[in-house]
């Protein structure tokens, strides 16, 4: 047996595999082979936002469906700047909408893999509005744009004139997870940021990535402190461990996660 072996228990990563002469064992070469299929099924397969937005209208949220420059699929794989742009019809939707300024504008994507914002887009969306409501924090529609890159998140969120926006992508996969979503968050969105100005959490799937409850309350946390500072990116420092910590210290001055979000 493999001396690392007994490690694979604590990752996802391809090691000790074995091997079979010069190659891998049958069995490892399939569990590659498909991982690989898996992999390019997300990033290929066409997004059903009809069906997703069916499942926000029955969480009881609005939503707007929207469209970027990107207009199929291949296009967008070939053309990365025409998924950072909204198309015409869109652009003008959101400029004659007229509404009210709010704290957060919530965009969904599927990005660049489709199994991660079906898997689990939906029930981060509703973890993370449950936690902005608890922290009276306004939010917009929820914007549903196939073939969205991250920036176009800086376009809506100044049609929306929102103090902040987070777009929930789905990941590009790798050979051990082709399911993960993204979650990016600048504060005060405008075309022309960069990615110095966007905070990012990474691997939401659970259960072996970050879970929807966690990754909502982490994202309320640094919208909030954005909010409260007046600064985001790379100014923006997560010390919300350090804030938890202090939950088990009777001189702390902390008693719960509405405590920490304050």
């Amino acid at each position: 047996m493999d001396a690392w072996h007994s490690l694979r228990q604590f990752t996802q990563a391809r090691i000790a595999q074995g091997r079979s002469g010069s190659s891998l064992p049958t069995a490892a070469w399939l569990e590659f082979q498909l991982a690989h299929a898996a992999a390019r099924d997300a990033v290929l397969q066409a997004w059903d936002v009809e069906g997703f937005q069916e499942g926000v209208g029955q969480a009881g949220l609005k939503s707007l469906v929207l469209n970027t420059r990107a207009a199929s699929r291949d296009l967008y794989l070939q053309r990365p700047d025409l998924g950072r742009c909204l198309d015409d019809d869109s652009r003008a939707a959101l400029e004659s909408s007229g509404g009210q300024t709010v704290d957060v504008a919530l965009i969904i994507s599927n990005g660049l893999s489709s199994t991660a914002t079906d898997r689990h887009g939906l029930a981060l969306l509703q973890a993370l509005v449950a936690s902005l409501v608890n922290h009276r924090l306004s939010y917009s529609p929820v914007c549903l744009v196939p073939n969205a890159r991250v920036a176009l998140s800086d376009e809506i969120g100044a049609l929306l004139q929102a103090r902040l926006a987070i777009i929930v992508v789905g990941e590009r996969p790798g050979l051990s997870a082709a399911d993960s979503l993204g979650a990016y968050l600048t504060y005060a969105p405008q075309r022309g940021r960069t990615d110095a100005d966007r905070n990012c959490l990474s691997n939401i799937r659970p259960p072996e990535g970050l879970g929807h409850a966690e990754a909502a309350i982490k994202l309320t946390y640094l919208a909030s402190k954005a909010l409260r500072g007046g600064f985001g990116g790379v100014t923006l420092k997560d010390d919300m461990a350090n804030a938890f910590d202090r939950l088990g210290d009777p001189g702390g001055g902390h008693h719960g996660v509405a405590d920490i979000l304050t």
